[in-house]
């Protein structure tokens, strides 16, 4: 294994342009584009195509197509677990998915984070921070859970909300960034 994926791994800053990356990045394309081709598969295809292309998927796992990652071996679905269209799952760090979560169309798990210091950042380094979303947590539309996020089991996040910060057990979080506004009871 080469340095730059060795340093990703292991949650270090890398950079992405790496013949080895680009070989992970190549795969993951050609698997999401089965996955998403227009007329789509028969069910029992997409989820073996799933099943190639995420590093884990409990049984009755959903998602909609069209759905992007970034490498795809990094994400892990829990069982019963229902992902609406549009979906983004930057996974260049573990992004773990409980179970019977619900996910609105175009929510976007982002665990890349780019250098503040600029000339670090146009030389292209990166790194990546783990995203952890508990069991039976609902995402609204267009929610974006930012870089080393954990949101604990049975939240709701309101549509449109963009999570900065780690969001306790049971609450509904809405807005940007999100806020805790009541507990779930």
């Amino acid at each position: 294994m080469g340095e730059n994926k060795q340093r990703m791994l292991a949650g270090d800053w890398y950079l992405p342009d790496d013949p080895e990356l680009a070989a992970d990045s190549e795969r993951r394309f050609g698997l999401c584009a089965a996955y998403n081709a227009d007329g789509g598969a028969p069910p029992a295809e997409r989820t073996a195509i799933l099943a190639e292309l995420l590093g884990s998927v409990g049984p009755g796992v959903r998602i909609r197509p069209p759905f992007r990652c970034d490498f795809g071996y990094h994400i892990a679905i829990g069982e019963g677990t229902f992902v609406n269209f549009g979906a983004v799952f930057l996974d260049v760090a573990p992004v773990t998915i409980g179970a019977y979560c619900q996910f609105g169309p175009n929510v976007q798990l982002l665990t890349a984070s780019h250098e503040l210091d600029a000339k670090r950042r146009r030389e292209g380094w990166e790194k990546g921070d783990p995203i952890t979303i508990g069991d039976n947590v609902w995402l609204g539309g267009g929610v974006i859970v930012c870089p080393g996020v954990t949101i604990g089991d049975d939240t709701v996040v309101g549509a449109g909300a963009v999570v900065t910060r780690d969001l306790p057990p049971g609450v509904l979080a809405v807005g940007n960034p999100a806020r805790v506004i009541r507990a779930l009871t």
